[in-house]
């Protein structure tokens, strides 16, 4: 295969899997209580978590798992679990309110991980590690990552600039959309973790 084609099915796959306009409404339910300039932040550091997630396991992702034995089923029924959890508070309202103080853990948790850089992303980028033959192969496959990654920025923070449309309603109405959507996206996730346990 060619590297062009190598670098190309990395992108595609980890776009699909990471999905970031899907994201992008859950993005905004959990920022929907930030001003402009913290919703720009937060774009950024949910990305910088992604892709700081996504590039240590591309690292060390199977010696980790193989070290602490856990299984990538475990994995994505916690993740799923969490996801759950805070659609839960989406739903609820219960999110609303935050202090500026917990930026950074909206960032780390579930916006960096496992929202964008989950267990199918993670899966997908051991695979492709094991598939580098050549220098040239693992330069191809961090440049596309990285294009993911500058993608999925863009994104998230275009997306904030649907508040200078929406009014308080608006916001409170996406924010139920959102948790809606990632409690769908949760009960997915643990229920192919069930699955994936059952035929282990």
């Amino acid at each position: 295969m060619s590297l062009w084609k190598f670098g190309l099915e990395v992108f595609v796959a980890l776009f699909v899997i990471m999905d970031p306009p899907g994201s992008a409404p859950i993005f905004l339910g959990l920022v929907s209580d930030k001003s402009a300039a913290e919703r720009k932040k937060l774009a950024l550091h949910a990305t910088l978590v992604a892709f700081s997630v996504i590039t240590l396991f591309a690292l060390f992702g199977q010696f980790i798992l193989s070290y602490l034995g856990i299984s990538l089923s475990a994995m994505q029924a916690a993740g799923g679990l969490l996801l759950l959890l805070v659609s839960l508070e989406l739903l609820t309202g219960k999110d609303q309110g935050h202090h500026s103080a917990g930026d950074t853990n909206i960032a780390l948790v579930p916006l960096g991980t496992p929202l964008l850089a989950g267990p199918g992303a993670i899966v997908a980028t051991i695979i492709f590690v094991r598939r580098i033959e050549t220098v040239n192969e693992g330069l191809v496959l961090a440049a596309a990552v990285i294009a993911v990654h500058v993608a999925l920025w863009l994104i998230l923070r275009a997306s904030s600039g649907v508040f200078r449309v929406l009014r308080q309603s608006g916001v409170t109405l996406v924010a139920r959309i959102a948790g809606l959507l990632l409690s769908a996206i949760a009960v997915q996730m643990i229920a192919d973790a069930i699955r994936a346990f059952v035929k282990a």
